[in-house]
């Protein structure tokens, strides 16, 4: 299942504590959209998911948006 997150207008560290607090509720597999513009984003959020046993599927930016997909792992539930 997909979710998804707005972490848009928000500043480092916000996006990735976001981030961290929905992956909590969700299961291992899911999917996690985080839409976000703090272009810190880009290495925070990767390199907090492979501290913790994600995986990120997918980056992509438009419109001064980032939008990062991560699949949830075992290691952080």
């Amino acid at each position: 299942m997909t979710h998804r997150l707005d972490a848009r207008n928000l500043i480092c560290p916000m996006p990735v504590i976001r981030t961290q607090d929905k992956i909590k509720t969700l299961a291992t597999g899911d999917r996690l959209e985080v839409t976000c513009t703090d272009p810190g984003a880009l290495n925070d959020i990767p390199t907090w998911c492979r501290i913790n046993g994600h995986r990120i599927v997918q980056t992509r930016s438009k419109n001064h948006e980032i939008v990062i997909t991560i699949e949830v792992g075992a290691l952080g539930q």
